[in-house]
């Protein structure tokens, strides 16, 4: 079904592949849906004004904001993970804290924990003191340099977005968003996060080496007397508005299945699965990642101004949503098999047969 959604003032037309806008889209107020759009667009524009380069990882960010996700940045040291999330901080304007990861760090140390106080009479008594973790955005720092217990403490507060200490659990803010970073985990002194924990990103999110020219601009912005300061222009509501908002975005019946289709044939005991699949990959995607990568399509649809879900959607949120969400074998590894690339033959071949 050709969608059409010049009902919708500003928007882009909807590919052939989506469906028309649903009428709980239409019947919004078209005035404050543009409104919210464009604040997410000026987002992404003072973010680039500290930030050079990585357009695409600073879309990443604001689509897995407007998704309640959360997102692991990796790559190598003072490419600028931790300038991307304070500058996205300013923009947004959301409680922020940072919690630098080091192999002696404690889940208290992160979720909190009951320390003695003195009351008004002087005496001491038992209190809960809050931990970093209760803040709306939340920087976990180098998070592969602590223990995997203590990556553990973040996975109850990613997951279910509570943390229970001190025998009661407790709600943490909305909105809640994690961005954690690491460097490659070949270097000395890291540890593996769980795949238990890992499956929770949204997004894992590479961070290139600059270019040439991103490289001269950066010394440019970075070395001079002044230096750009971004400003907030996403308000708390805004960004719960987007979380509700994204969830309505329609995508047709027939792009729903091709992701269905493609996930299936990422498994060993699928019919369809192909030879490669079945030779190279340890484990395929799970029905979290498929359902990640329908609702961060949804997302960069919304970001791109259109209200329906198309292929192009999911190709652009493929990698970043499924990169870290399967596993090649020894022999994959041994080789040198481009698992991206395994994955988007794959997620090609579903379309093909949907279309």
């Amino acid at each position: 079904m050709k969608g059409d959604d010049s009902t919708m003032p500003g928007s882009r037309p909807a590919s052939h592949d989506g469906p028309a806008a649903t009428p709980s889209i239409v019947s919004m107020d078209t005035t404050a849906l543009e409104q919210l759009l464009d604040a997410l667009g000026r987002a992404r524009d003072e973010i680039a004004k500290a930030v050079v380069g990585h357009r695409a990882v600073i879309d990443q960010l604001l689509i897995a904001l407007i998704c309640e996700g959360h997102v692991l940045l990796q790559g190598v040291p003072g490419v600028g993970k931790t300038l991307l999330v304070r500058t996205l901080g300013a923009a947004t304007g959301l409680s922020f804290a940072r919690i630098q990861f080091t192999p002696d760090l404690m889940p208290a140390d992160i979720t909190g924990g009951l320390a003695l106080v003195p009351d008004e009479q002087g005496r001491t008594r038992a209190q809960y003191q809050a931990g970093p973790i209760f803040n709306q955005l939340v920087l976990a720092d180098e998070i592969n340099r602590a223990t995997p217990k203590t990556q553990s403490a973040l996975l109850e507060a990613m997951q279910e977005r509570t943390v229970t200490s001190a025998g009661r659990s407790m709600t943490l803010p909305r909105p809640f968003f994690v961005l954690a970073t690491q460097n490659p985990i070949e270097m000395e002194g890291t540890y593996q996060l769980p795949e238990a924990q890992i499956d929770r990103f949204l997004f894992k999110s590479v961070l290139a080496f600059p270019s040439e020219e991103e490289l001269d601009s950066i010394l440019d912005l970075t070395t001079g007397a002044t230096q750009a300061a971004p400003v907030q222009v996403l308000s708390t509501d805004d960004i719960l508005s987007g979380q509700w908002l994204v969830r309505l975005v329609p995508i047709a019946a027939h792009v729903r299945r091709a992701v269905a289709r493609f996930v299936r044939r990422t498994q060993h005991d699928a019919a369809e699965v192909s030879p490669d699949v079945k030779r190279y990959i340890r484990f395929g995607i799970s029905p979290r990642g498929a359902q990640s990568l329908v609702l961060a399509a949804k997302g960069h649809a919304l970001l791109q101004h259109r209200y329906n879900v198309s292929f192009d959607d999911l190709r652009a949120v493929l990698r970043p949503t499924l990169r870290h969400r399967f596993q090649l074998n020894y022999e994959g590894e041994g080789d040198g098999v481009d698992a991206e690339a395994l994955l988007a033959r794959v997620f090609e071949d579903a379309i093909q047969d949907a279309t």
